[in-house]
């Protein structure tokens, strides 16, 4: 391990070693060194992004709420509308991670100074808490009393609070994990009594109302307290901390996750699969493995992400995945890689390791721009779409957090070891220094852009032990080979498993592994005839053109993240068309270009015949191809019609709609400002909907004044309800439900008085469904705001 001269910095040592072996350990970060790769440039981006801001802007609302001198503004966008101070917990793990990798003096600084001003804030509150929660005390007072008020994403009428202090509960924690610091680990001790304090009067059932709301992976955290404290107290709080509603299910092997927000349930898994490994629960962590399963094997697509919408959608319906133009979200990618590893850790499967890299190469490294930095929050699927990257100023978005994150940790799964063990699980350029055997491993290679890699190794005396080496799921049986200093090694191996060379290592020893890589195309999850084509494991995709490409790199506004321009026609797309469906046998290398193909025997129509496909993590800025609809000739009339009919019906509401929200879904709910009185919300025929007993409204947005009316989607058996809709508090309708539609979903447009929409300031309309007495407003499905 590479030891820093930091003197800003308390004490250096290597990761916390787990009190309950777990037979594979993953190497410490300082252990691995990059070489020149896009990983390693990926890493250097994300460390002049991290640079560029301001830590006293990042510590603001937590010197606010301390009752602290505010030095200077917080940051906007989430940082000042409700979610104030979630990036300071994901900027502390940044710089652990970043200190314990590089030679940063700058990193250590900032690490030295964001805790140390922390610990201000902690000390003045006086009772362990530190957070940046906006009117946090009053809050957390209440909840101490049983005065509970949870919905999805709001709590007593915060947004997502334990989501936010989570992270720095986690920034706290890697400090002390990466870094050996011991006044991170007394903060979160103390902000772990805090929350053991909080709760001590509330019944379980109380904790579990309150855990419907997101909340991170709390129970991660506190199990990890009790692991380096040694005390069962944190333990059970971490237990307490669990999501039965989540839990059960999985102990059962039950897949209930079907419209759940996504992101929401895969820290709660972690934090299953965390108390599993501290406590020794073997059904715990089954629960974890069956979870991966699920959402690996029946709702991820090749990229490796999941989510439409930030939601689990049904497994044998993936429309809403090629339509929509919000995507997997590169988070819950950034926790299904935690989890993989994790799992991995404690099996030695080479599943996890396959998934990992899956989801390393062509989600996490593609969703970082590799010249301009910002970080990616959706990347849609949808033909001809495009993503859009943050700015360090302008957006504080979650995927922005857990971006900062992917790239200082790429070297954290190329090699693992045991007693005597030592995995070979990626091929990235890199330096392992294995301090336990004195030994040292450099990988050279061009992977992917060649199909080998070389190990060599370096120790200043024979040492034995036993080199495992991955066999890709993606390479043959018979066409993975090894060789040792030049001569052929006889071995015996499957793909999606490991060979195992146990021997006495010299130094200079080389290995070399072939690697073959073949071209394939894999379907959507549900069948469907949408088609990716990969070579190896690197997702290929096209560029399809630049234009009406709105804010590539995003403004400061609420909805930034999303890649709002124009949703070009599914009926516009390319196609793939081959009658003997040999489609991957008809997309050729081309001659001059690494990882470069053509598909011009396929390609309809005969425009995009000069498309070229190229690893996805190389295309940016630009409209892209990932999922290509395959037919046959005799297929593509009936294609084409179905396709222009459909796409002429989704245009027309895009050309009509100014601005929308899903009642139920957690992130549009939230970015139009969601409130609400005695409000529930669920799904039903799969499709989320919110009701209320009191009210609830959205703020929806006409910058240009350009509206005319509201549209409300409602189901058709839905009756006895009466309620009233009003924008900026003038009422606009009254409904009544009774029932009469039947068993479908249908929609009403209320037009919206010519006053409203002039006095409506910044053009924006409060539109508020607020329930008669005794009555529920609602079931509403979806709430659209009309142009002419």
């Amino acid at each position: 391990m590479r030891f820093f001269n930091l003197l800003f910095l308390l004490c250096i040592c290597a990761p916390i070693v787990a009190a309950q072996d777990q037979g594979i350990k993953a190497f410490a970060l300082g252990d691995v060194e990059l070489l020149e790769s896009p990983f390693k440039n990926a890493a250097q981006i994300d460390l002049a992004y991290v640079l560029a801001l301001d830590p006293d802007r990042l510590l603001m609302p937590f010197r606010r709420e301390a009752g602290l001198d505010t030095l200077v503004s917080s940051y906007g966008n989430w940082e000042n509308t409700g979610l104030d101070g979630h990036t300071a917990g994901h900027y502390l793990t940044t710089l652990s991670m970043m200190y314990a990798s590089m030679e940063n003096q700058e990193v250590g600084r900032r690490l030295t100074y964001m805790l140390r001003e922390l610990e201000k804030c902690q000390e003045m509150n006086g009772n362990g808490y530190i957070a940046g929660i906006p009117g946090g005390e009053a809050m957390w007072k209440d909840i101490a009393a049983g005065k509970i008020d949870a919905d999805n994403f709001s709590l007593n009428g915060k947004w997502v609070p334990w989501y936010n202090i989570h992270k720095l509960y986690a920034g706290l924690f890697d400090a002390y994990q990466y870094t050996g610091n011991e006044q991170a680990k007394r903060m979160l001790v103390k902000l772990s009594d805090w929350s053991l304090r909080l709760i001590s009067d509330l019944s379980d059932a109380q904790v579990q109302e309150m855990l419907n709301t997101e909340h991170g992976g709390m129970n991660e955290v506190f199990a990890n307290v009790a692991e380096i404290t040694g005390d069962q107290k944190y333990l059970e709080l971490a237990k307490k901390f669990s999501h039965q509603q989540i839990l059960n299910p999985l102990l059962k092997e039950e897949d209930a996750l079907t419209g759940l927000h996504a992101n929401t349930q895969i820290p709660k898994v972690i934090g299953f699969k965390r108390v599993a490994d501290v406590a020794g629960d073997a059904g715990w962590s089954n629960a974890a493995r069956f979870f991966w399963e699920t959402v690996i094997e029946n709702r991820t697509v090749a990229i490796g992400g999941n989510s439409v919408r930030e939601h689990f959608h049904p497994v044998d319906n993936f429309s809403t995945m090629i339509a929509e133009r919000e995507g997997p979200e590169t988070c819950n990618t950034y926790n299904m890689l935690k989890l993989s590893k994790m799992l991995f850790l404690t099996s030695g499967s080479s599943k996890y390791v396959d998934y990992y890299e899956r989801g390393l190469y062509n989600h996490i490294l593609s969703s970082q721009h590799p010249e301009k930095g910002g970080f990616v929050y959706f990347t849609p699927m949808r033909p001809q779409h495009y993503r859009v990257y943050s700015q360090p100023e302008n957006n504080f978005w979650c995927c922005v957090g857990s971006g900062m994150e992917n790239h200082a940790k790429y070297g954290e799964l190329i090699y693992a070891h045991a007693k005597d063990e030592l995995f070979v699980n990626l091929f990235i350029p890199s330096k392992l220094t294995w301090n336990d055997k004195e030994v040292a491993v450099a990988q050279h290679t061009l992977f992917p852009e060649e199909e080998k890699t070389k190990l060599t190794i370096h120790t200043q005396k024979p040492q034995k032990f036993t080199l495992k080496l991955r066999h890709p799921a993606w390479v043959d049986k018979d066409k993975f080979a090894v060789s040792i200093n030049g001569k052929p090694e006889k071995i015996s191996s499957n793909p999606g498993s490991y060979i195992s060379i146990d021997r006495k290592w010299r130094a200079g020893d080389e290995v070399l592994i072939s690697l073959p890589m073949e071209t394939t195309v894999e379907k959507l999850p549900d069948g469907s005839d949408f088609v990716a084509v990969l070579h190896g494991p690197i997702v290929l995709a096209a560029k399809t053109g630049s234009e009406d490409m709105e804010r590539v790199f995003a403004d400061a506004s609420r909805m930034g993240h999303i890649a709002s321009g124009r949703s070009y026609p599914l009926d516009s797309a390319p196609l793939f068309v081959s009658n003997d469906e040999g489609i991957a046998a008809n997309i050729k290398p081309v001659e001059g270009k690494t990882l470069t193909f053509t598909a011009s025997d396929l390609l309809y129509p005969s425009r995009f015949k000069n498309l070229e496909l190229i690893p996805f993590y190389k295309l940016h800025e630009a409209r892209y191809m990932i999922y290509w609809q395959a037919t046959t000739e005799d297929g593509l009339e009936e294609i084409n019609k179905k396709n222009q009919e459909e796409a002429k019906v989704r245009a027309e509401l895009e050309a009509q709609t100014i601005d929308q929200v899903f009642p139920g879904e957690q992130q549009p709910e939230s970015d139009h400002f969601f409130k609400g009185e005695q409000t529930e919300s669920g799904v039903f025929k799969e499709r989320h909907w919110r009701h209320a007993h009191k009210w609830f409204s959205y703020e929806l947005k006409d910058p240009s004044k350009e509206a005319i009316a509201l549209s409300v989607t409602y189901y058709g058996q839905d009756k006895g309800r009466k309620f009233d809709i009003l924008i900026n508090n003038k009422k606009i309708a009254y409904v009544e439900l009774d029932g009469s539609r039947g068993d479908t979903f249908y929609s009403v447009d209320y037009k919206i008085p010519d006053e409203i929409l002039k006095n409506a300031k910044g053009g924006v309309l409060e539109t508020k469904f607020e329930a008669h007495e005794g009555s529920i407003a609602g079931g509403i499905y979806q709430v659209r705001l009309l142009r002419k």
